[in-house]
């Protein structure tokens, strides 16, 4: 099994050689936005070595040496990274082999753990998502371990925010009728604009989902809800 792809060219990392250390579709999440393809099969919020570590970062390393133009080597894939009870020793590893920045995207379920936030601290950028404030639309939208709750993810990434020295990329996606209300998107605005990040990446729906019903929210409303924020806000449709 390949836990590396790419490298792929995207508007919100340039040149990114893409890491899946929880394969399987481990998550903490079952998001109702998320691609069918990428589906969580296992719900749990259990760190745990869920590849095999050397083996990651052989590969990495590897590939990395392969492509030395690469804006980054990003933590993403198919399920939740931060799981991964090895993640701080694997980017610890990749700084010192190679000469590479490091991302991070997490759902932000376990930002309130400490050993994760540490973890977290040996890379240049982290895109954390947070979706909603209030308790049921965080539901209805992230479907969530039952462990997790909305006042978790709020104090997780406020905590975060106070610690981490690097890059910080707030990602915030809206499905029409489910986290979209003014309601919402105020109390998201009132509580984001209070952070210490460099931007905010507001996005809707784009592709087929796991739930037919999670439908985009059209461009006109994204650039209306953009007014509503204090801090550098680009749009992905």
């Amino acid at each position: 099994m390949s836990f590396v792809y790419g490298p792929v060219k995207s508007r919100r990392l340039g040149l990114s050689l893409g890491v899946d250390i929880t394969p399987d579709r481990i998550c903490s999440f079952d998001c109702i936005y998320c691609e069918e393809a990428c589906a969580t099969k296992t719900l749990t919020i259990t760190r745990s070595e869920y590849s095999p570590t050397e083996t990651v970062i052989n590969e990495i390393v590897t590939q990395a040496n392969n492509h030395p133009r690469l804006d980054y080597i990003t933590f993403s894939g198919s399920g939740e990274p931060t799981l991964h009870s090895e993640l701080g020793k694997i980017i610890t590893e990749i700084k010192s082999q190679t000469d590479n920045a490091v991302a991070v995207l997490t759902n932000s379920s376990l930002l309130y753990r400490e050993d994760v936030r540490n973890d977290l601290q040996k890379s240049d950028l982290v895109v954390p998502s947070i979706d909603a404030i209030t308790e049921k639309s965080f539901t209805d939208i992230n479907r969530p371990h039952e462990e997790i709750n909305s006042s978790l993810i709020v104090n997780g990434i406020k905590t975060f925010c106070q610690e981490y020295t690097g890059k910080i990329y707030l990602e915030i996606l809206l499905v029409s009728e489910v986290n979209d209300s003014y309601e919402e998107i105020e109390k998201l605005a009132n509580f984001v604009n209070d952070l210490n990040v460099t931007k905010i990446h507001l996005n809707t729906v784009s592709r087929a989902t796991t739930e037919p019903d999670a439908q985009n929210i059209p461009y006109d409303k994204l650039k209306e809800i953009v007014n509503l924020f204090s801090k550098p806000v680009e749009i992905f449709n």
